[in-house]
């Protein structure tokens, strides 16, 4: 698995940056959740680490919105994100879905979480270091994910969709995006602040 010396906080989307409706794809859908500029204020100004989303993004593939939508959205959330002075360093997504996509989509794919693809190619494109890396995510495939990919603090928003199985691989349980921050607070000083 690919190696580098960067860290970096990884987010999902639905559930983490804006409230989950289910398969938004609109402006006018997209609640941001609160305290999301500020966490990725801290992280890209005071840690100087980037952050990088990697979503599942079916609705896709199941033909409920098409490509160009998705990437409208994604745009415009990326420029809410500089205006708030927390740029986005990338967005991942992956359209594809075994059982419930439509022709081409319907595949299996290694970036579609609980596969930790996104990661690792993130990993590559950035130089990040995975262990010293964090994740936030509001469902166990985000958290298993991050297991497959060697992130090391894997944090659980909590909420309904993020029902933890009997089984479920070690993560930290947060009840908002404040608490979020001060976990990822606490981890980076214990790795030494910055790099």
């Amino acid at each position: 698995m690919p190696s580098g010396s960067t860290r970096a906080l990884f987010i999902d989307r639905d559930g983490v940056i804006n409230v989950d409706h289910g398969y938004v794809h609109r402006i006018d859908q997209f609640d941001f959740i609160p305290g999301i500029f500020e966490l990725a204020r801290y992280v890209t100004g005071e840690l100087r680490w980037p952050v990088i989303v990697a979503t599942n993004q079916s609705g896709i593939g199941r033909g409920y919105f098409d490509q160009e939508a998705y990437d409208t959205l994604t745009r415009w959330m990326c420029e809410r994100f500089r205006r708030e002075g927390a740029p986005l360093t990338r967005v991942y997504h992956c359209p594809y879905h075994p059982q419930h996509g439509v022709g081409a989509y319907r595949a299996e794919h290694p970036w579609r979480k609980p596969q930790p693809g996104m990661f690792v190619q993130a990993a590559s494109d950035f130089g990040i270091s995975l262990a010293d890396s964090v994740l936030i995510g509001d469902r166990m495939s985000d958290i298993e994910a991050a297991v497959a990919a060697g992130i090391r603090l894997r944090i659980l928003l909590a909420s309904p969709e993020s029902g933890q199985p009997a089984q479920a691989p070690s993560h930290t349980v947060a009840a908002d995006l404040k608490a979020a921050l001060q976990l990822i607070r606490d981890f980076a000083t214990r790795l030494g602040g910055s790099r």
